[in-house]
C-alpha cells in the first residue's frame, strides 16, 4: 500500500539529515516540498517526480502530494529541519484525517534535527535548561500574540530561540523584542545567532542584548538569547544545568 512521509531533512546538509529520514526520500516516486529544501536535497532525488512549490502554496503542494499516494506512489513531503517544528506535519495530517478513512493513504511523520538544535551545537550548550522557541513572523500568528508570547517567555526566565527573526518586509520586529527582554534581563545577557547552520556560508555571532540588533540577521538566522544563567566563555554559550563541579 502507498504511504506519505512526512520528513524533516534537518537544517540543510545531508550528512546532518537522519538515516530513517534518507531512506524514507530515497523510497519514496514523488518527493514534495518547498522549492528551496528541494534543492538541499537535489543530490539524492535521482529521477523522482517532484512537486515544489514557492512560499504560500503549502496547502496546494500537501494536497498535491495526498493525490499521488492515494493513486499509489509513495510520496515524501519535505520540511526543513523537523516537519514538526514549524513543517508539514501538521497539515498534512489535518488534511488526511479530514478524508474517510477507506480513502486515507497510510502516513508517517519521521523526526529531523530542528534548526534550534543545529545552532544550539555550534554555539555550544545554550540549551541545557528550560527554553521557549518562538517565530517572528507575523503571517500566521499575530504580532501582538507574538510579542505575549516573547513577554511571557522573558518573565519566566527561559532561554529563547528566535525562528524567522527579519526579513526584507519584517525590520522593526527584531528591535521590539529587544526592548520587551531589556526590562526582565541585564544587558549583558549573551545572545547567539547562527545563519545559514549546516549549509554553505554557515556564520556564528556571539553578542549580547543589548547589541545583538546591529548585527546581520536574516531569515535564515536563528537567534538564541540566554536566561539570567546564561554565560560566555572562550566564545561559547553555556547555560548551566545545576551540576555541582
Amino acid at each position: 500500500m502507498s504511504k506519505i512521509f512526512v520528513v524533516g531533512i534537518g537544517p540543510g546538509g545531508l550528512d546532518e539529515m537522519t538515516p530513517k529520514a534518507r531512506r524514507a526520500i530515497e523510497s519514496a516516486e514523488v518527493v514534495a516540498g518547498y522549492n528551496t529544501y528541494i534543492k538541499l536535497i537535489e543530490k539524492i532525488l535521482g529521477g523522482k517526480k517532484i512537486i515544489g512549490r514557492a512560499m504560500m502554496q503549502e496547502v496546494e503542494r500537501c494536497q498535491l502530494a495526498i493525490e499521488e499516494a492515494s493513486a499509489g506512489r509513495n510520496v515524501a513531503v519535505v520540511s526543513s529541519g523537523d516537519a514538526g517544528v514549524y513543517g508539514m506535519a501538521g497539515l498534512v495530517l489535518e488534511m488526511i484525517l479530514d478524508l474517510p478513512e477507506k480513502n486515507r493513504p497510510q502516513f508517517e511523520i519521521i523526526a529531523g534535527v530542528s534548526a534550534v538544535n543545529a545552532a544550539a551545537a555550534i554555539l555550544g550548550a545554550p540549551l541545557m535548561n528550560d527554553f521557549a522557541i518562538i517565530s517572528l513572523s507575523d503571517l500566521m500568528t499575530p504580532w501582538e500574540l507574538i510579542k505575549k508570547r516573547v513577554r511571557s517567555a522573558a518573565q519566566g526566565d527561559f532561554v529563547i530561540a528566535l525562528y524567522n527573526p527579519k526579513s526584507k518586509r519584517r525590520t522593526t520586529q527584531l528591535a521590539e523584542v529587544q526592548e520587551i527582554l531589556l526590562a526582565f534581563r541585564e544587558k549583558n545577557t549573551p545572545v547567539g545567532i547562527v545563519t545559514n547552520a549546516g549549509r554553505d556560508g554557515e556564520s556564528k555571532i556571539i553578542s549580547t542584548l543589548e547589541n545583538f540588533t546591529r548585527e546581520e540577521v536574516n531569515m535564515f538566522s536563528l537567534v538564541i538569547i540566554g536566561n539570567s544563567q546564561t554565560f560566555i566563555k572562550e566564545n561559547f554559550m553555556i547555560t548551566p544545568r545545576g551540576y555541582k563541579l
